[in-house]
């Protein structure tokens, strides 16, 4: 008897144990589906690797990226579903050329709306060796006041080196070496990701590679990059190959990653340099030296009358000594003959159109325009604007679609905007690259695309867990609809905002939803994780 009930009694604690372990089990398993905060379902997934594009699902709990895969088969559960049926679903697209500093350190543009409607969830700044000098307080004023995207810094040359040395054209003694030095270490401890230059502009143009090479070893002893705007895109000067030859130089002195910013063969003297370009790059690379560029999808560039056709030696000094050689007849001949030829080596007056200038009477005018009405020869049309309006914002009209379509197919070139104020591009890059070379001529292909435009970006600029789709990543997610997404802004009115993104997600909160912007500013601003590289 007393074994029956001892076994009764084994039976009926196996039994609790069992049903407390289902309990236990149901529990885990409820707690597992209800973690998830968002839920993306039954799109298209092009995942950021490269990959041919999956159906797949995409969880995300917090700012993270949780699961990918089925999620009903996986008896996955959100507080919040997506229905992504018939749309694609990608890592939000990283920009490493912007100029955003400005607009999301205002109070009125810290939304980055121009961006997030292309689906760029992360921008670099600080380009073309134009940024601040205190990178630390640039970067907490973002973390205080919010933005609309993640961003990220680089230290410019220009600035630094007119901290050192002001408008000169002089060269460094040591002291003034060591001071740059130091700009460039205390950037990179305070977060900058690398050294950016604008050797193309004054000052940074009076600097020889040797100047750079010291300043971008600083930068790679911490772990950081090297961005140029080149010191050439054309034939001018040392020309588009020469500056290309330069930039490799750099990478291999200094031992840094060059990243050669909106490569580009700028003037009709300069067509079809694109091939020899590449090879360049493509031999660097065979022979270890990290290199990369970006490009945008557009046959004009965004740059300003003055930089267009001053020549660097009238700069000297800045505006001020500018002015004076303008009204000097002894200089003046030359620095029209000058211009004449910089005029010429862009296309010509009409390649010029201002898209921006205090005067705007001017705005929507290409320079051949303003001659005729004017009566004056076109370089002497620019010097009145230079002197007396102040200089003006220009789209130069300067390259060959067959160029750009060979550069955008390299495996090594990043989209990027250069985003600037009457350039289409700042509003457009994104989309009108998918739209017209994915989607309608086929060019390059989908995956290639969203790559290129994601996680070659953050590989390049070593941004950390952002760029793929991919469990333990952070949530920067797009969602968008092929047959809609196109870029709407134009030459005549630049900042029409991008349609097509149904969704975009910033570290795991809706920046975009259904298509219009939700007021969240749920961008960071990231900082770069100093790791010291063996010398």
């Amino acid at each position: 008897m007393r074994s029956s009930l001892r076994f009764i009694g084994t039976l009926l604690l196996a039994g609790l144990l069992a049903f407390s372990l289902f309990q236990l089990e149901s529990s885990a398993q409820e707690s597992s589906t209800t973690k998830l905060d968002l839920l993306i379902l039954h799109g298209k997934l092009v995942d950021g690797s490269g990959q041919k594009p999956r159906k797949a699902d995409v969880g995300i709990r917090g700012d993270r990226i949780v699961f990918v895969g089925d999620a009903g088969k996986s008896q996955v559960e959100a507080a919040r579903a997506i229905d992504a049926t018939g749309l694609m679903v990608a890592p939000g697209f990283i920009d490493p050329h912007t100029h955003t500093l400005g607009d999301l350190t205002s109070d009125q543009t810290k939304s980055n709306q121009a961006y997030l409607m292309q689906g760029v969830t992360t921008v670099i700044t600080g380009n073309d060796g134009g940024s601040v000098i205190n990178i630390g307080d640039t970067l907490r004023k973002w973390d205080d006041q919010g933005i609309g995207t993640n961003a990220i810094l680089l230290a410019g040359f220009g600035t630094i080196r007119g901290k050192a040395l002001g408008s000169s054209d002089s060269q460094p003694n040591a002291t003034q070496l060591e001071e740059m030095k130091q700009y460039v270490a205390r950037a990179m401890d305070e977060g900058a990701f690398g050294l950016s230059t604008g050797l193309y502009y004054a000052p940074q143009s009076y600097a020889k590679t040797e100047e750079v090479i010291e300043l971008a070893k600083i930068a790679a002893a911490k772990g950081g990059v090297y961005d140029t705007h080149m010191r050439s895109e054309s034939t001018a000067g040392i020309g588009l190959l020469g500056s290309i030859k330069e930039t490799i130089q750099i990478g291999r002195d200094a031992r840094i990653p060059v990243h050669i910013s909106h490569i580009k063969a700028l003037g009709p003297d300069s067509w079809n340099q694109s091939k020899q370009a590449i090879d360049l790059i493509k031999k660097a690379r065979s022979q270890g030296i990290s290199a990369s560029a970006c490009q945008y999808p557009y046959t004009a560039s965004g740059t300003s009358l003055q930089a267009s056709l001053i020549p660097r030696w009238a700069e000297v000094g800045g505006r001020a000594e500018l002015l004076k050689r303008i009204d000097d007849p002894q200089v003046r001949p030359k620095l029209i003959a000058e211009m004449q030829e910089n005029l010429r080596g862009r296309g010509g007056a009409e390649s010029l159109l201002i898209v921006d200038a205090r005067d705007h009477a001017l705005v929507g005018k290409r320079l051949n325009q303003l001659a005729q009405e004017q009566n004056k020869p076109a370089v002497e049309v620019a010097l009145d604007i230079i002197k007396n309006v102040g200089g003006a914002g220009v789209a130069s009209f300067n390259m060959n679609e067959k160029d750009i379509r060979r550069f955008m197919k390299e495996k090594f070139v990043m989209t990027c905007s250069d985003g600037s104020a009457g350039h289409p591009r700042k509003f457009g890059t994104f989309p009108k690259k998918l739209h017209d070379y994915v989607f309608q001529t086929k060019l390059i292909s989908l995956p290639f695309a969203v790559r290129n435009s994601s996680a070659l970006t953050a590989e390049f600029f070593r941004i950390p867990e952002r760029g793929l789709i991919r469990e333990g990543y952070f949530a920067d997610v797009i969602v968008f609809d092929e047959k809609t997404l196109a870029d709407r802004s134009t030459y005549e009115q630049p900042e029409l905002l991008a349609v097509g993104m149904r969704y975009v997600i910033v570290n795991g909160k809706l920046a975009v939803e259904n298509g219009i912007f939700t007021g969240v500013l749920a961008g960071r601003a990231l900082r770069k994780r100093i790791v010291s590289q063996a010398r």
